[in-house]
């Protein structure tokens, strides 16, 4: 674990929010020259606290309309099970994250976006049960949205 300092934390809040945030913005709102903020945000990046750069989509904008939490249940526990499991779910566009769980009946908990219920049928009975080792689905429906925030606490 890196150990962070202030400017550190505020650097990472800031491009949080704003992750087109120019290093000249972000050192004057840090309180550093040009240079010495550069070589935090490296030193940032090279020890993988910064994971990578991405550009946020509005998915309603994209006719992505309805979002599902899916959880699967699989017939066996087993490394190779799960490993194939998650190699096919990687091929999915649909699905936006997928974490292995305990504490429910689910093995998997899977966040989808899809157009419409006639997609996300698609998506279940075309790919999703298709796949080996799935035994149980079960799908719930996000009807709005209260919480959506990319920053992580620090």
């Amino acid at each position: 674990m890196i150990k962070l300092d202030r400017i550190d934390k505020h650097i990472l809040n800031l491009m949080q929010v704003n992750g087109r945030i120019s290093n000249l913005e972000l050192a004057e709102q840090v309180g550093l020259s040009a240079t010495p903020c550069a070589r935090r945000v490296k030193r940032l990046e090279q020890s993988g606290l910064i994971d990578r750069h991405v550009t946020l989509l509005n998915p309603e904008k994209l006719g992505l309309d309805l979002t599902a939490i899916i959880g699967i249940s699989m017939d066996r526990h087993t490394p190779d099970r799960f490993e194939l499991f998650e190699k096919a779910i990687r091929e999915m566009p649909e699905v936006i994250e997928c974490s292995i769980v305990t504490g429910q009946a689910a093995d998997f908990l899977l966040k989808v976006l899809v157009k419409d219920m006639r997609q996300y049928e698609k998506f279940l009975l075309g790919k999703l049960t298709r796949l080996e080792g799935v035994t149980g689905v079960h799908s719930s429906f996000v009807l709005r949205q209260v919480i959506n925030k990319t920053q992580i606490p620090l």
